[in-house]
């Protein structure tokens, strides 16, 4: 039988650390999506933000039902509330940013107009988000506290 020497910054990944990580994506998360929907309500207002989700073909009252999904999901994503499917819910709205709002702008987020780098890394956070679950401090059931 073979002894292999652990070193113990090798276990990084506990459980600990894990529920950790949970946490602190989902609130950072949660955070940039408050932020989203208030540039849409106090800079873009909800009225201009419809104006051009109409200038790039999508029907008007997305805007609406999109800062109202940002804001909804940003919260229970700080509290730590239903997680999974609120991550989850919250992809057709990054895949929709990614394809009608930046998709024109080719990849790079610093492209004119935004590429669609950075909502494409949002969505892959997004399905993390819903793999790892509530992590730690989540108000949810099943969480670990």
């Amino acid at each position: 039988m073979t002894t292999y020497d652990t070193n113990p910054a090798d276990s990084l990944a506990t459980a600990s650390n894990a529920q950790y990580a949970a946490l602190i994506l989902r609130v950072t998360m949660g955070v940039f999506f408050l932020a989203h929907a208030w540039l849409k309500i106090a800079v873009f207002t909800p009225s201009g933000t419809a104006g051009y989700f109409a200038s790039i073909g999508l029907p008007g009252f997305l805007a609406y039902l999109t800062i109202a999904a940002e804001l909804l999901g940003g919260l229970a994503l700080i509290a730590g509330l239903w997680t999974r499917w609120v991550s989850l819910a919250l992809v057709p709205v990054l895949v929709g940013a990614a394809y009608f709002g930046h998709g024109a702008a080719g990849f790079f987020f610093s492209n004119p107009n935004g590429g669609w780098e950075f909502p494409a890394f949002w969505t892959v956070a997004l399905i993390v988000q819903a793999l790892l679950g509530d992590g730690a401090y989540a108000l949810g059931k099943g969480s670990a506290r």
